[in-house]
């Protein structure tokens, strides 16, 4: 049985990876992808996709959403993802695939009320669609079935601040409303597992596709060299795609639930993720924090998909 699943991207390098993953698996029913302003601005995070989603061979909806962060000035990040965010792989494309009217989210909104109890949501940008939504329609937190969210470092350090991992660093008002929101099912994948989960030359030759193989290759050359400027490892950080794969199969990490909020109001710390792991607030849990990856599997699951 196929899941019911919206994308939520910011499409730079490796959202770009994670949507080939969605859209390549068999256990995914895409109902859309929205985009929103992040590693890239919006008109550019909808290109993007709409690029991806023509290099996949598909065709699902692909709907504009918040342009900015909710109170903030946006932050791209250009020099990981490049001028266009996704290292130039596609530069010379132009794609017959268009941006769907309306707005990503009232899509959301619309999607999960249509579908109640079925509809997973997959973001893997900052959280501003999905916070305007649950402002606008509180309710979609019963009908929804889960959301799986790229972002926030509750052990190890960040990598925009020393604290803070970009998605929460860009919106930290919208993840706020998010974890408060009551959603029954709320899963935060990580730095602390993301950065374990490196995609290598070896494992792109192993791609059959060639095609695929070569726009992964391209588009993550730049993305690889700067991972090994600061941390002195060679590889692609598959920080989005594997919130994508813990979608497909949870089984590839273990998580445990927490209490966690983000900071908002902080000269060093803005952005933070603050995970209470002794429960000295003494407050119910909200999220289900991912803490260990089976980096292998999560490669084993890439080549079944990508390759099917």
């Amino acid at each position: 049985m196929t899941k019911k699943v919206i994308l939520d991207v910011d499409t730079g390098v490796d959202d770009a990876i994670g949507i080939l993953l969605a859209l390549k698996s068999k256990q995914m029913d895409v109902l859309g992808i929205t985009t929103v302003n992040g590693n890239v601005s919006l008109e550019a995070a909808t290109l993007n996709t709409c690029k991806i989603v023509e290099l996949a061979g598909e065709d699902v909806p692909v709907i504009m959403g918040a342009s900015s962060p909710l109170v903030r000035t946006p932050y791209f990040e250009h020099r990981i993802h490049g001028e266009d965010g996704i290292g130039g792989a596609l530069k010379d494309m132009v794609p017959k695939k268009r941006p769907d009217e309306g707005f990503g989210p009232d899509f959301i909104i619309n999607s999960i009320l249509s579908f109640p109890g079925e509809v997973t949501l997959v973001m893997t940008a900052p959280l501003t669609n999905l916070a305007l939504a649950v402002k606008k329609c509180p309710e979609i937190t019963r009908f929804v079935k889960e959301v799986i969210f790229m972002g926030g470092v509750v052990k190890d350090f960040g990598n925009v601040t020393p604290t803070a991992e970009y998605n929460m660093f860009t919106d930290p008002e919208a993840a706020k409303i998010v974890f408060h929101a009551g959603f029954p099912s709320l899963t935060l994948v990580g730095l602390d597992v993301t950065r374990k989960v490196l995609l290598t030359e070896e494992h792109m030759d192993a791609i059959q596709n060639p095609v695929l193989a070569s726009y992964i290759k391209e588009s993550t050359k730049d993305y690889r060299q700067r991972y090994f400027e600061r941390n002195h490892i060679h590889g692609a950080v598959m920080h989005d795609p594997l919130a994508v794969a813990v979608a497909i199969d949870t089984n590839i990490v273990s998580k445990k639930k927490y209490y966690v909020d983000v900071e908002t109001s902080s000269e060093l710390c803005d952005g933070q993720t603050v995970c209470d792991f002794q429960n000295r607030l003494g407050k119910p849990a909200n999220l289900d924090v991912c803490l260990e990856v089976d980096d292998q599997a999560f490669i084993a699951l890439f080549h079944e998909v990508i390759n099917s």
